[in-house]
C-alpha cells in the first residue's frame, strides 16, 4: 500500500507539473492511487481556508440548469476564470462553452467523477444536478437516481477528497404537516414529492457527513427562483418566469396555479449571493447546516398586478394544473430565514417591484407594444 499511494503521490505531482499553462485539464487523466468507495470509519477531514493568492477550484455539476451558468459567472469573476469548471450531461450554447472551463460530468459515473476531482485539484463543489419537482413526478426512478443516488457519488467524493460541497435545498423539502407561515429551519418536514424527499435525505446525509467524518457541508433551502436568462424548466415556481415571457411575446399568460397561491421567491442575483456568502463564511459561524434564506412572498395575482404596471394590456387566465397545485399547497408560504440572516449577515436586495423591474429591464418590456405600434 505505502508503493501505490507512492506512485499516486509522484503521478499526481508529475500531472500539476505540466508546463502547458493552460489551468484547467478538460480531458482527465488517470493517475494511479486507491480509492475505496466507502469512507473510512476513522476518517478525519478538516476545513481549507483560502488567502487571496489561493483561491478555491471549483466544479459545478449540473451546471446547465437556471442556476449554474449564472454562479460559474460570479466565481469565474471572484475567482479567476480558469478556476471554476462548469459541468453537465448535455451540449452547451456556444457562448457557455467559450466562456470558460467546460467539462462533461456524469454524476451517475463515480469513477468518472472522482478523477474529474483528483486531475483539476478541486477543492469546492456546488451540486446542482437534480430532477425538479414536477418532472421528477413524471419519472421517479430517473429522479432517484439522480437525485439520490447521484448524491452519494458526490457525498463520498468530497469526504474523500475533503472538498467543501454546498448542495441545494429547496421549499419542497416541506410537506403538508409543515409550519407554512413562517415555516422555520426546523420542523416537521415529510414531502409529499420524491423532489421533496431527495432533499431532506440531502440535508441529512450532508449533515450526518458534518459530524461523522467532519465534512464541509453547506446547504441552502431554496425558495421560487426568478430568472431572466432561463425558460422554465418544470419546477411548481416557474409561472413566475414564465408570466414575463408570455407578457412580452402573446400580451396573454394562463397561470396553472390559483391565483391566491403564495410561494417564498427569490430574485437570481439574491440567490447566487446568498450561495457565494455561505460558502465563504466562516465555519466557526455557523450554527447549523441547512438554512432558509427568503426576499419576498407573494401570490400569481400580485405578480401580474406589478406585471400589468408595465404591460396594461395582459391577459391573465387560469386553468390550475392539480398536480402541481397540490404541490404548492404542501409547501411554505413563508420562509423563516432569520438564522442566516443572524449567523453570517444574510440580507437581500430584491423586492417584488424591484424583481418585476429587472426582469423587464432585462428582457425588453416594451419589444411587443413596440410591434404592435
Amino acid at each position: 500500500m505505502p508503493i501505490v499511494r507512492n506512485l499516486g503521490r509522484a503521478a499526481s505531482q508529475l500531472l500539476q507539473s505540466s508546463g502547458c499553462g493552460c489551468g484547467v485539464s478538460l480531458v482527465p487523466v488517470r493517475a494511479i492511487g486507491v480509492s475505496p468507495r466507502q469512507v473510512a470509519s476513522d476518517a478525519s477531514f478538516h476545513s481549507v481556508t483560502f488567502s487571496e493568492s489561493d483561491h478555491p477550484r471549483v466544479l459545478i455539476t449540473g451546471g446547465l440548469g437556471q442556476l449554474g451558468v449564472g454562479l460559474a459567472k460570479l466565481l469565474r469573476k471572484r475567482f479567476g476564470k480558469n478556476n471554476v469548471i462548469l459541468s453537465d450531461i448535455r451540449k452547451p450554447a456556444d457562448n457557455v462553452f467559450y466562456s470558460g472551463p467546460f467539462i462533461f460530468a456524469d454524476i451517475l459515473d463515480y469513477k468518472n467523477l472522482r478523477e474529474i476531482v483528483v486531475n483539476n485539484r478541486i477543492t469546492w463543489l456546488f451540486h446542482y444536478s437534480a430532477l425538479l419537482s414536477a418532472v421528477g413526478e413524471a419519472n421517479v426512478p430517473l429522479a432517484r437516481a439522480v437525485n439520490i443516488t447521484g448524491l452519494h457519488n458526490v457525498l463520498d467524493i468530497a469526504a474523500e477528497h475533503n472538498l467543501r460541497l454546498f448542495v441545494p435545498s429547496t421549499i419542497g423539502a416541506f410537506g403538508p404537516t409543515s409550519p407554512r407561515d413562517p415555516t422555520p429551519d426546523l420542523c416537521i418536514q415529510r414531502p409529499r414529492t420524491i423532489y421533496g424527499v431527495s432533499k431532506v435525505h440531502a440535508e441529512l446525509m450532508g449533515e450526518y457527513y458534518h459530524y461523522r467524518y467532519g465534512l464541509d457541508f453547506r446547504c441552502l433551502r431554496y425558495p421560487g427562483i426568478i430568472s431572466a436568462d432561463s425558460q422554465p424548466g418544470g419546477g411548481t415556481t416557474d409561472y413566475a418566469v414564465k408570466i414575463f415571457h408570455d407578457a412580452i411575446k402573446t400580451g396573454k399568460f394562463k397561470c396553472y396555479l390559483r391565483p391566491d397561491t403564495r410561494l417564498p421567491m427569490m430574485y437570481i442575483d439574491d440567490c447566487l449571493k446568498a450561495t457565494l456568502e455561505v460558502m465563504e463564511a466562516p465555519a466557526e459561524a455557523l450554527t447549523m447546516r441547512t438554512y432558509n434564506i427568503s426576499a419576498m412572498s407573494f401570490t400569481p395575482e400580485e405578480l401580474a398586478q406589478e406585471v400589468q404596471k408595465y404591460v396594461p394590456e395582459l391577459q391573465v387566465t387560469y386553468n390550475v394544473d392539480q398536480v402541481r397545485q397540490a404541490i404548492a399547497d404542501s409547501w411554505p408560504m413563508n420562509f423563516d430565514d432569520s438564522n442566516a440572516r443572524r449567523d453570517w449577515g444574510w440580507k437581500h436586495d430584491y423586492d417584488l417591484p424591484e424583481l418585476v423591474s429587472t426582469m423587464f429591464s432585462y428582457l425588453g418590456s416594451d419589444s411587443r407594444i413596440a410591434q404592435a405600434n
